[in-house]
């Protein structure tokens, strides 16, 4: 097997059943905000397109999903292996390509093709990427991959059901908006852009004890900004105020926390060949000169980038559409959103209050709890943003359902808030169609039957993590304080009150082990 690194959390995998490109994307993505870091355009993508025979796109995201480059190398007649996603929208989207070869893969079956064995783990949860995320098991009887790509599964022991892998490429600089676009003082971003990234780390480094594969590829990120107004915000930031660790600093924090696992640098040119236990690393893009400018000398390569790539800029700005009129755009919101709003009972109870939005020249706020989009009248606000006119103009033109996924991941707006993280906003504006409203309604409805409970150190807590379902028996930790913390997305509830420290909503049931009175109740042997 020989994996080939494509840039971001691109890869070509050749087997001895087939070559299958996964997540090829040259960007730029998210109006313009988002291109692979290292510069990825010197492969040669008329060959990977030529010699492709299946093509994989693990979820919807634009830095995963880029239509132009499908449209310019990948051959409609390709198979397409797609997660089994409750929302065809993935599937909607290939198919306007052209592309109609189409092979679903349902959750945790082994598809097979000649030698090769391939296995798709869908994530179906609204937090999960644009509702769904996925990763790639693949065997091919020389060696064995996992492709967890931006995916968080919670139950491990259905992924590995398909078999150790060898080597483990994953995701261990996440896609988000915060604290960069929020309004805070300076230092209060530098400490939260640190937690961020530590939080990353942590998480990064429970997927690759749990998977416990001797050799691993961080992948999926950093993206490299190469607009002006959003250039500081690459890697760490200039200023310490962002959170988008480099494969090289991940692999020095690998090292320090876990030497006993190989972590090799995977970037655009990477080639890994595998055979029977034996691996090998090198790079056919890149020399190790130029590698070492690139993270060593990471500003100056990133200067070098901007000065080079302008005009890709220029003409994704030039697809916008023209900027509506105040009263035609609160129109079109008000006729899009409202009847969405009146199917959005728990996402309105989880929000609780009016959310406000400038965009332009037009001052609105989202009501939730009345379901109505109207002008901002100067009552008090919770949650405020502000947003570039053209951008949602673009996305009314587009008709685009998922806001996550375009203006809020280009990080192009600014907001701020009172109170804590609230992500039923979030899924909310990533829930604009029917489909995925009344999907996601549907989801938190069946959330909320989480009766059995497990003892945790001293305590009796709900089985069931409150924010995706975990099992807390395997990710939860206890402290001397009687917080705890889901190791998955590091999330904490204080058990003395059940209350969640991290956002609104999603108390904890939980109590104190009574040892004597315990001891009593439990029947005799």
């Amino acid at each position: 097997m020989r994996i080939t690194g494509l840039g971001h959390a691109g890869m070509f995998i050749e087997t001895r059943g087939g070559n299958i490109i996964c997540d090829p994307v040259l960007g730029p993505s998210f109006y313009g905000s988002w291109f692979p870091f290292p510069d990825n355009r010197g492969l040669d993508w008329e060959r990977l397109g030529r010699e492709a025979d299946f093509l994989y796109i693990s979820h919807r995201h634009r830095d995963h999903f880029d239509p132009r480059l499908l449209q310019k190398y990948i051959s409609k007649d390709i198979e397409v292996l797609l997660p089994e996603y409750p929302i065809d929208d993935l599937e909607q989207d290939i198919r306007a390509l052209g592309y109609n070869n189409i092979t679903y893969a349902p959750a945790g079956e082994v598809i097979e093709r000649d030698e090769l064995k391939i296995m798709i783990t869908p994530l179906r949860a609204p937090s999960d990427g644009p509702i769904g995320d996925s990763s790639l098991s693949v065997d091919d009887g020389t060696a064995s991959i996992l492709n967890q790509n931006d995916s968080h599964p919670l139950d491990l022991e259905k992924l590995l059901a398909f078999g150790k892998p060898e080597a483990y490429f994953t995701q261990v600089s996440g896609a988000i908006w915060w604290p960069m676009v929020y309004d805070l003082p300076q230092d209060a971003k530098q400490t939260f852009a640190r937690l961020k990234r530590e939080a990353q780390n942590k998480r990064a480094m429970y997927y690759i004890e749990k998977v416990d594969a001797p050799h691993v590829f961080p992948m999926a990120g950093p993206p490299m900004f190469l607009r002006d107004d959003l250039f500081d915000f690459n890697g760490t930031g200039r200023d310490g105020d962002s959170i988008f660790t480099d494969q090289k600093e991940f692999l020095a924090h690998l090292k320090e926390q876990a030497p006993q696992y190989d972590g090799q640098l995977f970037i655009p040119g990477t080639v890994v060949e595998m055979s029977n236990g034996e691996l090998s690393v090198t790079q056919s893009l890149y020399t190790q000169a130029e590698i070492d400018h690139i993270f060593d000398e990471k500003w100056d390569y990133l200067e070098e980038q901007r000065a080079t790539r302008q005009q890709e800029l220029r003409d994704e700005e030039a697809s916008r559409a023209a900027v509506l009129p105040p009263a035609e755009m609160l129109e079109a919101l008000k006729t899009w959103w409202e009847p969405l709003l009146k199917k959005s009972r728990t996402i309105r109870l989880g929000v609780g209050g009016p959310v406000r939005m400038t965009i332009g020249e037009l001052d609105l706020v989202v009501d939730f709890p009345k379901a109505k989009v109207r002008e901002f009248a100067g009552e008090d606000v919770e949650f405020w943003y502000t947003i570039p006119a053209d951008l949602v103009s673009t996305n009314i033109r587009d008709h685009e359902i998922d806001w996550s996924n375009s203006i809020f991941l280009s990080m192009q707006f600014t907001a701020g808030r009172k109170g804590k993280f609230n992500e039923f906003i979030y899924t909310f504006f990533k829930c604009l169609s029917v489909d995925r409203i009344e999907y996601v309604e549907n989801w938190y409805q069946e959330q909320t039957d989480q009766t059995e409970d497990a003892e945790i150190g001293d305590w009796v807590v709900q089985r069931r993590c409150p924010h995706l379902r975990a099992d807390l028996t395997r990710t939860g930790k206890i402290d001397e304080d009687g917080v705890l913390t889901c190791s998955m997305h590091d999330w904490k509830w204080d058990l003395k009150t059940g209350r969640c420290l991290s956002t609104s909503g999603h108390p904890i049931r939980a109590k104190k082990v009574d040892e004597v009175t315990d001891e009593a109740l439990r029947p005799a042997v």
